[in-house]
């Protein structure tokens, strides 16, 4: 891969120079308080590392002066991010008396996108981005090149080692930032490439037409070279809505996606809506501002889905349809079966928490409402057939949500019962404090019996789930709110459907248990039951996994034994490794018991290995891209069989045969 690009500057803007550089604060709490600034200090954090100096590149490339980024995971799990901007300016900073390049690598607050005339608009944590991400890095290297010379510079946990300085000659401009992230902070140090992929993917659907790479070095092809992969898009959100709806099994119900843009020149604001209706059950709506995911919504979101309500609305009345049909139709109507991406890049936007989840500016609002609805207007009267086609959806979407209604409602009547409106089979724990209290989602009676003997009654309590519970992807709502599985988990948890801000979001007040275990067989077919509960839990009550009280048990597959010496084995690497350590070489003195369900455990085996706080292992559930895991989520469980038979045999080098 070449090292050096070259790209001339495209555009006739104002210089980017040294005193574009506009110091806000110093860098004192970033080591102290890193989870203020990158969100945690886990899995999350160490990749929002990545994604903070990838961002200051896109927005190169928003600006106008950046083709090429590529991102490179060495095997020491240290990071490079290149790009071919203009390359941060390097001349002495007139107020700091410094290079601008090393007040921008280590102080907070300091960056070229609070001067408007250097960045439009832009992404990042408003300027902390690469300050941060060296202030927790043991090691960072910066090179820049601009005007025919190369500088470089290089930091120890935020502490320049020597002054900014030129070292020869360049035709290229752009910056070049290696990291190590510091492992005295970070719980985890390992990237995960797949992670960092689909990311990178995702801005180069909503940044039509630049090329971005990664490349591996931990690992190497079949052709012996290292893992490489390149994303460009020369269609944007267009083709982002058609391939997420491609590669999720939704068919279609209009010919092809619907694409809107328009910029208001009084607010500087950007819009890009890409939207298609398809067979679905459910809305897929996903927002962005300046490339970053808005996964709580905002006024973007709210000015698209009153322009989306208005228009069809009155393009229904106005043809008679609703009236026919002897249906009301309601808001959230209109959006099933809806799949969207809303792009809008705002010059100065306002987010609601220091997570950036959910913009405020309340002129977007109006800006998307008037940009779609033009667009909208004009697709329904030039395509009449397309146009019923959708209405239809819309009715059957009223009428289906009437019925779930109902069957929600018997539901939450249950649920707001006192202790004898609990499902019999729920072998309750005594704490009545829910941050104390545990829930087993248990297959099988036979292992919800074991759990129930092996448990702490105190604070834990056991559901045995009946057989496999019902396939949420491929049933419409009033279904699953009248499947006696689900009606269960509903009721033990106390959770309801409706909150004062949205009426279908799930309500948490009275949330019985605030950790909720997964408990399934280590087989094949407990997998499964996992995955099924997995995609309700999803679909209908995210909830619970965003705030961090969905877990998964890990039971163990074996039992390996020699006289009165045995230790339990989680997967097969264990088992082999415990068969040395145990039988000392002579295998045929070891005994190997194989535990293919819970049931085959004893109450006390089931303890010590899987539920005792101080031995047992669980796996927490996290979302770490909505969208993937949407895409996941519907083709695994959906009804199209060659998508998931291809998933299955990508992965098959991962998986495990059990016999």
């Amino acid at each position: 891969m070449q090292e050096n690009i070259i790209h001339p500057n495209l555009s006739n803007e104002p210089a980017y120079e040294a005193d574009s550089i506009q110091v806000l604060e110093g860098l004192e709490a970033v080591r102290k308080r890193p989870a203020m600034y990158i969100g945690d200090i886990g899995f999350k954090g160490l990749h929002h590392l990545v994604y903070e100096v990838v961002d200051n590149s896109i927005d190169e490339a928003l600006a106008g002066h950046c083709s090429h980024v590529e991102v490179v995971i060495y095997d020491d799990n240290s990071i490079s991010v290149q790009d071919n901007g203009r390359g941060i300016p390097t001349a002495i900073h007139t107020k700091e008396k410094r290079s601008a390049l090393e007040v921008v690598m280590t102080v907070l607050h300091a960056g070229g996108k609070f001067d408007k005339n250097s960045y439009k608009v832009s992404g990042g944590l408003h300027g902390v981005g690469v300050s941060c991400v060296n202030a927790l890095s043991t090691r960072l290297y910066v090179r820049v090149e601009r005007e025919g010379k190369k500088f470089e510079q290089e930091y120890q946990r935020g502490i320049p080692q020597y002054q900014v300085r030129e070292y020869g000659p360049s035709q290229n401009t752009g910056t070049y930032v290696h990291f190590w992230p510091d492992q005295t902070i970070f719980q985890e140090t390992i990237y995960k490439r797949d992670i960092i992929e689909n990311r990178l993917r995702e801005l180069a659907y909503l940044n039509k037409k630049i090329r971005i790479s990664i490349t591996d070095r931990r690992e190497k092809d079949e052709a012996d070279q290292f893992v490489y992969k390149e994303f460009y898009s020369e269609g944007g959100i267009v083709e982002f809505v058609d391939i997420l709806d491609k590669q999720s099994n939704r068919i279609p119900i209009i010919s092809k996606p619907l694409y809107v843009e328009g910029h208001d020149e009084n607010t500087n604001i950007a819009v890009e809506v890409a939207l298609i209706y398809n067979n679905d059950f459910k809305e897929h709506i996903y927002s962005y501002v300046n490339n970053i995911n808005t996964i709580e919504g905002g006024t973007h979101v709210t000015g698209f889905r009153t322009a989306l309500t208005r228009v069809f609305k009155s393009y229904g009345d106005r043809e008679g349809l609703f009236e026919k049909a002897k249906i009301q139709v309601e808001g959230d109507d209109f959006r099933e079966g809806l799949s969207a991406i809303i792009s809008v890049k705002v010059p100065e936007p306002q987010f609601e928490g220091q997570t950036k989840t959910k913009l405020g500016n309340s002129e977007v609002s109006g800006v998307v409402q008037q940009t779609l609805s033009k667009v909208l207007e004009a697709f329904l009267e030039e395509n009449p057939k397309e146009a019923r086609n959708v209405i239809s959806k819309i009715i059957l979407a009223a009428q289906a949500r009437v019925a779930a209604k109902k069957a929600r409602d018997l539901v939450q009547r249950k649920t707001v019962m006192s202790g004898g409106g609990l499902p019999g089979k729920l072998a309750d724990c005594s704490e009545n404090d829910p941050s104390k209290c545990e829930l087993y989602l248990v297959e099988g009676d036979s292992a919800g019996g074991t759990a129930k003997q092996g448990r702490n009654r105190t604070f834990q309590a056991i559901l045995p789930l009946r057989g496999k519970i019902l396939n949420v992807e491929k049933a419409m709502e009033h279904k699953i709110y009248e499947n006696e599985e689900i009606r269960n988990i509903f009721t033990a948890l106390g959770v309801t459907v409706g909150t004062p801000e949205d009426p279908k979001a799930l309500n948490t007040a009275k949330l019985r248990y605030h950790k909720i275990v997964i408990m399934t067989d280590a087989d094949v077919d407990g997998s499964h039951i996992a995955t099924l509960i997995l995609t309700f839990l999803f679909r209908y009550m995210k909830a619970l996994i965003e705030e961090g009280r969905i877990y998964i048990a890990r039971p163990p597959l074996y039992l390996v034994k020699k006289g009165k010496e045995q230790e339990y084995a989680y997967n097969e690497e264990q088992r082999i490794a415990l068969v040395e350590k145990i039988g000392k070489g002579a295998n045929d003195s070891v005994t190997i018991q194989r535990y293919k369900g819970l049931g085959e455990m004893n109450a006390d085996q089931l303890w010590d290995t899987t539920m005792n706080p101080e031995f047992r292992t669980l796996k927490k559930v996290n979302i770490d891209n909505t969208i993937e895991a949407d895409r996941i989520f519907s083709m695994l469980m959906g009804d199209e069989v060659p998508p998931r038979r291809e998933f299955i045999e990508t992965h098959a080098k991962y998986a495990r045969i059990d016999v």
